[in-house]
């Protein structure tokens, strides 16, 4: 992992490269890096859910075994979803604590619940809530469902067949190559979309002042 330099998460995720680069080999950055600007090239935002758009109540299973909905997350206001790869993925073991870290004290000072949700398999899942000391609640995202409601899943182009051990599938428990684009989701009372923010480049995520500014 990588060593943690400066507070914000460009620092974080710039101290992440320079660890690759002194590691990796340089056709693993290459693949890594083509693998990234591909779904970058690829985005359109015009095919992601929009503000205004209003989600069916889909139910998404907690890591300790509660069933969240869309509905009691967003009843008595808004509610801030972000979409991760799975327990294992270092980017998001980079982005999760430093959202622990300076978005969820202003969340949860203003009730505000947070979730990280992933395709993952709870029992697989919760590994990065324990080993994380994560304080807000981590959840399956069954099937992809809401990744796909908003437009944000994907799966990758090389996708060999029969798959090799330890491929995607495999990790997630889920069987499926499909993964969410990292995402940020504010959604408001009556599971409205207030705003979404898509990280194609997995090393590319919102700062939590860049969060917290929708909701000043």
């Amino acid at each position: 992992m990588a060593t943690i330099v400066g507070d914000n998460l460009r620092a974080r995720y710039a101290a992440l490269q320079a660890e690759r680069e002194r590691d990796w080999s340089p056709a693993q950055l290459a693949r890594n890096a083509a693998q990234r600007q591909q779904l970058v090239a690829r985005f359109d935002p015009a095919t992601v859910a929009q503000p205004g758009d209003v989600l069916p109540n889909v139910e998404l299973d907690d890591v300790e075994g509660a069933v969240l909905t869309l509905d009691a997350l967003t009843a008595q206001g808004p509610a801030l979803l972000i979409f991760f790869r799975f327990a294992g993925c270092p980017a998001c073991n980079i982005a999760l604590p430093y959202y622990a870290e300076t978005l969820w004290p202003v969340l949860r000072a203003r009730g505000i619940p947070l979730v990280a949700l992933s395709p993952q398999q709870p029992d697989r899942l919760v590994e990065i809530k324990r080993r994380r000391d994560l304080p807000f609640a981590v959840a399956t995202d069954r099937d992809n469902q809401l990744a796909r409601l908003l437009g944000i899943s994907f799966v990758p182009d090389d996708r060999p067949s029969p798959p090799p051990a330890g491929w995607i599938g495999e990790v997630t428990g889920t069987g499926s190559w499909e993964l969410p684009q990292p995402a940020a989701l504010l959604l408001g009372r009556g599971r409205v979309v207030q705003r979404l923010q898509v990280s194609p480049d997995w090393l590319d995520r919102p700062e939590a002042d860049d969060i917290l500014a929708w909701l000043r």
